[in-house]
């Protein structure tokens, strides 16, 4: 499933997405997976994306700093139905989605726009502001 799909999305999907998120962070926080890829491990989960048959969800997760995103990735897939298990426990829904996982780069596209609106030719084109024009646009032809 892509991050930034044309279709919009339902407003159940929307919420069924926002329930499994919030039960996949609790899971998360009590530290339940014995895998060693995820030990000592902070992971954000951003957004759970829902397929629009209700099968398959697509959590977008980074661990905190960034730091080993493809070692977490691969712990987390490893034990994606062990985390199915888990929240099938946290929630009441009578069939809960397949659990894939996906590194979130929004993260990364944020400090690139913050990177790019700092840069010298944006401070300067903002400096000049608006109403700053040529001095021979402004006097008109003559």
């Amino acid at each position: 499933m892509k991050r930034n799909d044309s279709k919009s999305r339902s407003q159940r999907q929307l919420r069924v997405g926002e329930v499994i998120r919030h039960a996949l962070v609790r899971v998360l926080e009590r530290g339940e997976a014995r895998d060693p890829g995820l030990e000592g491990v902070s992971i954000t989960v951003t957004e759970v994306q829902i397929s629009p048959d209700f099968r398959n969800a697509t959590a977008f997760v980074m661990p905190l700093g960034g730091t080993d995103a493809d070692r977490v990735l691969d712990s987390l897939t490893r034990a994606a139905p062990f985390f199915r298990r888990l929240v099938a426990n946290e929630i009441d829904m009578r069939r809960l989605p397949a659990l894939t996982f996906q590194l979130d780069h929004s993260f990364d596209n944020a400090s690139r726009i913050d990177v790019l609106l700092r840069s010298h030719t944006v401070v300067a084109d903002l400096d000049s502001g608006p109403n700053d024009q040529p001095s021979s646009a402004v006097d008109g032809p003559k």
